[in-house]
């Protein structure tokens, strides 16, 4: 013979997870466009890309393809850029 069993309900309704959520999340950040990053710099703020180059968030490259963008994050052995084309990740030097 085999028995049915029910479902457990959860213990925390849905409204209070979600204000614990909200109360313990990190601010959400702004994104800024590229135009806020990169317009108005002069050339020689942007550095060459290499995939033998560290970057770190916020530095300005010139790549040979895509042209100017902005490292607007920085994930392990990848960095994200920000181009006027949209977003790219790139690699970059280990620590």
């Amino acid at each position: 013979m085999s028995m049915k069993r029910s479902k457990q309900k959860s213990s925390g309704g849905s409204r209070s997870s979600d204000a614990m959520s909200s109360i313990f999340s990190k601010p959400v950040e702004k994104e800024q466009t590229y135009d806020e990053l990169v317009g108005g710099q002069p050339d020689e703020a942007f550095a060459p890309y290499s995939l033998k180059t560290r970057f770190a968030r916020g530095a300005l490259i010139l790549h040979p393809k895509f042209g100017k963008g902005a490292i607007v994050a920085v994930e392990g052995p990848l960095v994200v850029v920000l181009f006027a084309d949209g977003r790219k990740k790139l690699g970059h030097a280990p620590a």
